[in-house]
């Protein structure tokens, strides 16, 4: 026995001496920043959805956030080290605009320091094409295409389904345009919600338009003509002067002075090299909380048909310690939401008021998405930064339920209940709500909705009635809201980071520690969190997200919209929360 524990203890401790020194080897590893040559070219290769924030834990050189590229070219900008950028876009999936113009204005800025931006484009969608064309020069793969075909959304309707199979959608809102009840009601289009999308598209077509004519110094019109052409040949896009040239990857130092004989560096490698090795020495300290996800009740996490999930109890608890520590002089507040939960936003929205209140200037940066509840907690705010194609607005709110009787009696099953109380089977699926529930419903949504534009109303100063007339559940583009006062300026992160060094009395050239919540989780701490889960949940887990995977962003996107009310939110709960819309 004794000599069992004996073995029992030596190896634990040859174990915990071996765990010490793979991390100290994994330290100096690390710790070690890469060369960079004296006249370096930084290799930029954004593609995928350009993700807010990354997860827990990345092994090796992994993907980038937004605000990654973004602080990889504010870096390359200062660093005489890097002479220029070769951006080379992969497939931007990503259905929305925002993060890509993010990105395209620091590419811009990035150009008034003198040195060049060449892109090369292996293949050429709406949304790398536009990206691209913030460079001094695009090249495009011979046995590519250029499609540059324009602006279109897409709709899920499933009342169709719905009555085919038995079940009726019992859902209510308040709000003409709140338009995420027509994907349950409606089987098309119904007037507001057609003149809507049409708006959005308008709007966001005018900034494809607008951004390309800039860059390629022509005409809106004849960019107009152009895109009605689409797709394009190499040759013919060359012809029209969309490009620059046609060439194999390996053919741009033939092409090109400033890529001859250049020595490249990947933005992995860059991200390593700390900013202090370019110069920019940091002091004074800013806080970046991130809000990304559906907005729910509890703690913060994953769902695989819905993505993150922004939980109210860690949000709060990010912002009270953002709060708590004095070195922290500014709160940026980083949204890429779709709204949520009314109850959670307001809870957040308590929370981030009380920071702005306690002499801490907060700045709102919009992404993606702000809207619904998303824009109900950036309302906390001091100012509100969006950029053109940020999706925000839908000041609107909704809740029902899906009565089920039918497609139950279609498979010959039958649910009886026994129930104490007049309004114990409110929420039941067996049955559509009577007239009194639906009386009491609709109250319990006008005294939210009213709060959200009382709300809305004092944070713009706008007047109660003006705020209601750009309400009613309608979504806008940043460009939009910005004429209508629903946000201040336009912008990306770092504009608004501007706006809180300027309101916390921070000098504009000093640059700023970035202190940003939620903090990346170690090792330790996640495995211990998934040893802690019971090993057939993880399993069941695990097999529903790969089922999930097999599913196109369509079929994802419509298993989202008919699980959500009922996968995320407690039945009855009144919702914040934008439309499922597909954007291409």
């Amino acid at each position: 026995m004794k000599r069992a524990v004996r073995f029992v203890f030596a190896f634990l401790l040859a174990a915990s001496l071996a765990s010490v020194v793979a991390m100290v080897a994994l330290y100096i590893l690390v710790g070690q920043e890469p060369s960079v040559p004296a006249r370096a070219t930084l290799v930029l290769t954004p593609s995928g959805d350009l993700p807010e924030a990354l997860p827990d834990v990345v092994f090796g050189a992994g993907e980038l956030t937004v605000r990654g590229y973004l602080d990889l070219i504010r870096k390359a900008k200062t660093d005489p080290r890097i002479t220029g950028i070769l951006l080379r876009p992969g497939s931007l999936n990503s259905p929305f605009w925002a993060k890509i113009q993010e990105v395209r204005d620091a590419l811009a800025d990035f150009r008034t320091s003198g040195k060049y931006v060449h892109a090369w484009l292996e293949y050429a969608g709406d949304r790398e094409y536009f990206l691209a064309s913030a460079a001094d020069r695009v090249y495009l793969l011979p046995s590519a295409t250029l499609d540059l075909t324009g602006i279109a959304s897409y709709e899920l309707f499933l009342r169709g389904a719905f009555d085919w199979i038995g079940t009726f959608p019992d859902f209510l809102h308040v709000g003409d345009y709140k338009s995420a009840v027509n994907t349950y009601l409606e089987k098309s289009y119904t007037p507001a919600h057609r003149e809507m999308a049409d708006s959005l598209n308008r709007s966001q077509y005018d900034q494809l338009v607008r951004g390309i004519a800039d860059a390629r110094r022509k005409p809106e019109d004849e960019v107009r003509a152009l895109i009605d052409q689409g797709p394009f040949l190499p040759a013919d896009a060359l012809r029209l002067g969309l490009i620059d040239e046609v060439a194999y990857e390996d053919e741009l130092d033939d092409l090109n002075d400033d890529l001859r004989h250049a020595e490249f560096i990947d933005a992995a490698h860059y991200a390593l090299v700390s900013s202090t090795a370019t110069g920019g020495g940091r002091r004074s300290r800013v806080a970046v909380i991130n809000a990304v996800g559906v907005i729910n009740s509890g703690r913060s996490g994953y769902d695989p048909l819905n993505g993150a999930v922004v939980g109210s109890d860690s949000l709060v608890e990010y912002i009270r310690e953002a709060r708590a520590d004095r070195s922290i002089r500014a709160i940026v507040l980083r949204v890429d939401s779709p709204g949520g939960s009314s109850t959670a936003s307001d809870v957040i929205w308590r929370e981030l008021s009380i920071s702005r209140e306690r002499s801490r200037p907060l700045i709102v940066s919009m992404s993606d998405l702000a809207a619904s509840g998303g824009y109900y907690i950036a309302l906390a705010g001091d100012a509100i930064v969006a950029q053109p194609g940020t999706l925000t607005g839908s000041i609107g709110v909704y809740t029902g339920k899906f009565v089920t009787t039918g497609s139950l009696e279609k498979l010959g099953a039958n649910v009886e209940s026994i129930s104490r109380g007049k309004q114990a089977e409110i929420y039941s699926p067996d049955r559509r709500f009577t007239a009194d529930e639906r009386k009491k419903i609709t109250e319990s949504m006008q005294s939210v909705y009213d709060q959200f534009v009382e709300r809305t109303a004092a944070a713009r100063q706008m007047p109660p009635e003006k705020v209601d007339e750009v309400a009613q559940g309608r979504v806008w583009t940043g460009e939009q809201a910005r004429q209508l006062g629903l946000v201040d300026e336009l912008g990306g992160l770092y504009t608004a980071i501007g706006l809180a060094k300027q309101r916390a009395h921070i000098p504009l050239d000093e640059e700023v520690e970035l202190v940003v919540y939620p903090p990346r989780r170690s090792v330790y701490e996640v495995l211990a969190d998934q040893l802690q889960s019971p090993l057939g949940r993880m399993q069941e887990q695990r097999s529903g997200d790969a089922l999930i995977q097999l599913l196109g962003p369509r079929e994802r996107k419509a298993l989202s919209a008919l699980l959500a009310p009922a996968r995320l939110f407690r039945s009855g709960q009144v919702l914040a929360h934008m439309p499922y819309v597909f954007v291409r």
